[in-house]
């Protein structure tokens, strides 16, 4: 049975694997024009610090090419290019178009032409790139949506170059429990509200708290990691584990 066809979850529902590609896309596709102002209202601003130290984090040097999946609105991308220098590039995908286009516009204001960022519409489970391509290989927020996301490691790890390094920032577990309290009060009471002021879309924004509470802890994601092959494998907690930044090696 394929990965399509078999049960999986939507946030807390349990749909089949083409259904969860359906909805998710629709997530994406009704936010896409205002998912930074949402980004920004839900964390206070936060997540531009998480950013931030992710770029920070990665090895993408002069003249590296790097790969962003699920690019999104292209913060990653346009961070990762100015830490390149002019000799970098980078290749910005997504699954969902409207996403894309928002990644691409915004990359485009931010002064970086074709040939140094490009946008490639794929899934992130079947990468149309050779083996051995990227320097470094990146993804902020995007890898709890995959249907499969032991494929998406696999697809990762497979078009690093050897030596090459993967970097995954994901919301998380918190690891201290009164912080777990409150983090759930807000997030199941505050972030659907939000969204459905600010974009009129409740549904999508209670869906993207549901992954976050489905998606596994620190440790059951670092040994997915390691089982796809990556070595070196480490994360750190940033904000008392509400988001963890993992990274890894192919060697």
């Amino acid at each position: 049975m394929s990965a399509q066809d078999s049960q999986t979850h939507f946030g807390f529902a349990t749909v089949s694997g083409r259904e969860k590609v359906r909805r998710v896309m629709g997530v994406f596709s009704s936010v896409a024009e205002k998912y930074d102002i949402m980004n920004d209202l839900m964390s206070a601003g936060l997540h531009r610090l998480w950013k931030r130290r992710m770029i920070n984090c990665t090895e993408a040097r002069a003249g590296a090419l790097a790969l962003d999946v699920a690019a999104g609105s292209g913060d990653i991308a346009i961070g990762l290019l100015r830490k390149m220098g002019p000799t970098g590039r980078v290749i910005l995908t997504d699954l969902n178009g409207p996403m894309l286009a928002e990644g691409a516009r915004r990359v485009i204001d931010a002064g970086f032409l074709p040939g140094r960022a490009d946008c490639v519409q794929a899934d992130g489970t079947r990468l149309p790139f050779p083996d051995d391509t990227f320097d470094v290989v990146t993804i902020a927020f995007g890898i709890r949506n995959f249907l499969d996301i032991e494929a998406g490691l696999a697809e990762f790890r497979r078009v690093l170059k050897p030596g090459g390094q993967f970097v995954c920032l994901e919301f998380s577990h918190p690891v201290l429990p009164l912080l777990q309290v409150a983090y759930d009060a807000y997030s199941f009471n505050a972030i659907p509200a939000l969204g459905e002021w600010v974009t009129g879309d409740r549904e999508s924004y209670q869906y993207l708290v549901e992954s976050i509470r489905r998606f596994p802890d620190q440790g059951r994601f670092s040994k997915l990691i390691r089982d796809a092959g990556f070595e070196l494998v480490r994360h750190s907690n940033m904000t008392g584990g509400i988001v963890a930044l993992h990274r890894g090696y192919k060697v």
